[in-house]
């Protein structure tokens, strides 16, 4: 008896799951003659969620071989793992729409109405996914180069995503930019072929300065501060005597920075200025400032006179005593890195 109790109740168990999951079966909407049920929604999610997970697990192989091999540059191998996400995706995309029983000459339906709403109110997002692809495959962009955009934003960039690229600025401050801006604008690449650069940090000097002298006390000041390039033999710094000024002799100083320092602008122009003005007070070259002369044509009736007023500013004639100078103090601008 309990033998042949036994089949009966398997079939009541199978057909009480199957009750329970019939709702599973109702229809929620139809496309064409094609009924979508409820079931087939999450089946259509279960692939994505498969889709997804099959991505996850071969950009973390992908990362592994790159790890291993020791070959390829990490702007290869993150290019590689983007378009191996979008394209695992698309495929299982694909595949779950299939299993929805809606047939790719039936999805034209979804795709008439893609394109309205594309051309509604799409745009920039097609745009802006499209110049993400051009960016990975493309080699004038990548991920840890330094840009400067159009708008004056300047950064690293962290990651380029579908629809926007992050850009990290020295401040720790992150910027998300689209990527249509990168693909349409004017973007200064810094660090795309070689990471060496020169800058020019200007400075004037008062007229009747000795040229060599200000030449020496200023290479003085760039080899003391340490993002000037070491191996100086094809590099080395050079001082440009570039402009006659209103009041003063305008030189520049040229200098080759460290790898290290491109990424740093703004710290790296204010340690050069630092140690150039220490330079000049060591050696005792006058820094200039504007000048004004006010000629008095009467003053109480009595005969004109002519007389030199000064900004507040004016360094003193020889004849006034100068204070002793101040001990140097530490550029902070010079440690930033």
């Amino acid at each position: 008896m309990t033998t042949a109790a036994t089949p009966d109740v398997v079939s009541t168990i199978i057909t009480t799951i199957k009750e329970a999951f019939n709702w599973l079966n109702s229809e929620i909407f139809s496309v064409g003659e094609t009924a979508v049920t409820y079931g087939s929604v999450v089946r259509f999610l279960l692939i994505l969620v498969a889709a997804w997970i099959l991505s996850f697990v071969l950009q973390k192989a992908l990362q592994r071989y790159a790890d291993y091999r020791n070959s390829l540059a990490p702007s290869s191998i993150y290019a590689l793992k983007r378009i191996t996400h979008y394209a695992v995706l698309l495929v299982g995309f694909l595949i779950a729409v299939t299993s929805v029983g809606i047939e790719m000459t039936k999805f034209a339906i979804f795709a008439s109405a893609l394109g309205i709403g594309i051309g509604f109110g799409m745009q920039n997002l097609i745009s802006n996914f499209v110049s993400g692809i051009i960016l990975l495959f493309d080699k004038t962009l990548k991920v840890g180069d330094f840009v400067e955009l159009e708008s004056g934003v300047t950064g690293e960039v962290q990651e380029i995503n579908i629809r926007s690229t992050i850009i990290t600025t020295n401040d720790n401050i992150d910027i998300i930019v689209p990527n249509s801006e990168f693909v349409s604008g004017r973007v200064t690449n810094w660090t795309m072929r070689d990471t060496y650069r020169r800058i020019k940090v200007g400075f004037s000097v008062a007229y009747g300065t000795d040229k060599e002298l200000v030449k020496t006390a200023v290479l003085e000041a760039a080899g003391r501060v340490p993002h000037t390039l070491t191996d100086t033999h094809h590099r080395p710094p050079q001082v440009w005597l570039v402009e006659f000024g209103d009041s003063a002799l305008k030189f520049e100083l040229v200098v080759w920075l460290k790898p290290e320092a491109v990424n740093r602008p703004g710290a790296v122009h204010a340690a050069f200025i630092w140690e150039i003005h220490t330079s000049l007070m060591e050696h005792k070259i006058e820094i200039p400032f504007p000048q004004r002369d006010l000629h008095i044509k009467s003053w109480n009736g009595e005969k004109a006179q002519v007389h030199v007023m000064r900004d507040h500013t004016a360094v003193k004639s020889d004849s006034e005593q100068q204070p002793a100078p101040e001990p140097p103090s530490k550029n902070d601008a010079a440690g930033e890195l």
